[in-house]
């Protein structure tokens, strides 16, 4: 029990910064002197730090031991979020930013790695991924709702203090309450040569799609090409290692290859409505920071609600199929949003589509990373979590770039009423988009083997 709860908070850090600045960006702009271009960096740090190195952390997950990398990347969330409170300029606090993205790097192939193969599968482990989505899941919502009081209570700095005791303690408690790691096997090597050109490649990718957005696709041409080149060379590295980072014979695994195509998908649909329910509420409906932050707690309940029924319902129907309606019904609690969102609804109406959704999205994450994982060898648990997790940051950053574009393109030199009705129009289609792509995720779901053949190889 220990074990578990330790897991679930450790993955509750992660997911809570990643949305824990968002409302305090006003003020770290003000107080720190960001320009209205360099602000978006106190997020866009952390995602490509994250998204760039999560290979790399996977697969030293493998070699030198999950638990090792699970104390280190918490030991790097509290020095970085410590760095983050209490720098003075917008350079010191982009590095520290960066500094607990890579800590998340290792972080987070190390819990998932330690959730698969540290319970037994069927119940136990089913159990297990079902506590530690719920803090997942929710936390990502928890971080809007934590956010905002901190920051109106405390100031700006508060969002990264909070961090330095939570992930200390955690750090701490690693070696007595997790299992020791197991010996290394000998003649094992670290690949580095792979780790550099995957580390490079992939975190000039998520630059890209990061920044595209942001600062229009053609200055983030070139670093765009070098991230494929790096990639291209990567990959020709890799085949010929003897030891490579990446094994080739990991990605002709059924379940690995269906579970980056869900992740990819799942990140790019349900990790964008966050941004736009953020947008509807402070945009359309004028909420400030406390009352957004406040305005998600039914998700997040819901969320909690669903990744606990998940585990409980894979264990008594399949994880494939209960993943599956899991989409379903997350999907349905989309459309029922987008067609809710209007000029005049309330809170109160929004509030079914927020349930439906929030059960959909919080069994689906519950699901999608042990289904990806399902029956992949422990010795390349940590690199297989890794190229899940890799997806599905690449596919948050695409959904975003696409369907802001969407909901932003007939907003163009409007003002006053006139805005506020092309806006709430473009959040709407972007919300029914991502809808039909989270339809699309679950016939992909479909792809994943069976629980049980599954049970057998793990």
């Amino acid at each position: 029990m220990k074990r578990l709860a330790l897991l679930a908070f450790a993955q509750l850090i992660i997911s809570l910064d990643y949305n824990i600045v968002y409302v305090a960006l006003p003020d770290i702009g003000r107080e720190l002197g960001f320009g209205a271009q360099s602000l978006q960096w106190v997020v866009s740090a952390y995602a490509v730090a994250f998204g760039g190195a999560l290979l790399l952390g996977g697969r030293a997950c493998d070699l030198f031991g999950p638990r090792r990398m699970f104390a280190l990347g918490c030991a790097l969330y509290a020095v970085s979020s410590l760095a983050g409170g209490l720098a003075g300029t917008p350079g010191l606090l982009i590095a520290a930013r960066a500094g607990q993205g890579l800590g998340g790097a290792l972080l987070f192939p190390a819990t998932l790695t330690l959730v698969s193969t540290s319970f037994a599968a069927g119940r136990e482990r089913n159990r297990a991924f079902a506590v530690w989505g719920t803090a997942g899941g929710s936390g990502m919502i928890l971080g809007s709702l934590l956010g905002g009081v901190l920051t109106q209570a405390f100031g700006w700095a508060a969002v990264f203090f909070v961090n330095v005791p939570l992930a200390a303690a955690a750090a701490l408690l690693a070696f007595p309450v997790l299992a020791a790691d197991p010996a290394r096997e000998p003649g094992r090597r670290f690949d580095l040569t792979g780790a550099l050109t995957a580390t490079l490649g992939t975190t000039l990718a998520v630059f890209a799609l990061v920044e595209g957005p942001e600062l229009g696709w053609t200055p983030v041409l070139v670093p765009a090409l070098a991230g494929l080149a790096s990639l291209a060379a990567f990959a020709v590295i890799e085949r010929r290692s003897r030891d490579p980072l990446l094994p080739v014979r990991l990605l002709r695994e059924r379940n690995l290859g269906t579970g980056v195509v869900v992740t990819f998908l799942y990140m790019g649909t349900f990790g964008t409505l966050l941004y736009f329910l953020t947008g509807y509420f402070q945009g359309v409906h004028g909420y400030g920071a406390l009352a957004t932050g406040l305005a998600f707690g039914v998700p997040m309940v819901a969320i909690a609600a669903g990744s606990q029924a998940a585990g409980r319902l894979a264990t008594r129907c399949g994880t494939r199929p209960t993943l599956v309606v899991s989409l379903v019904v997350g999907g349905a609690g989309a459309v029922m949003l987008g067609l809710s969102m209007t000029l005049e609804a309330s809170y109160l109406e929004l509030v079914p589509a927020l349930v439906v959704l929030g059960l959909g999205q919080g069994a689906g994450y519950t699901l999608m990373f042990g289904a990806a994982t399902a029956g992949i060898p422990a010795a390349d648990r940590g690199v297989a979590s890794g190229v899940a997790s890799t997806a599905q940051q690449v596919g948050g950053s695409v959904g975003l770039a696409v369907f802001v574009a969407v909901a932003n393109a007939g907003t163009h030199g409007l003002s006053g009423a006139t805005l506020r009705s092309a806006t709430v129009d473009g959040l709407r289609t972007a919300v029914l988009l991502a809808a039909a792509g989270i339809v699309v995720t679950a016939v992909a779901a479909l792809r994943f083997r069976g629980a049980e053949r599954a049970a057998v190889t793990v």
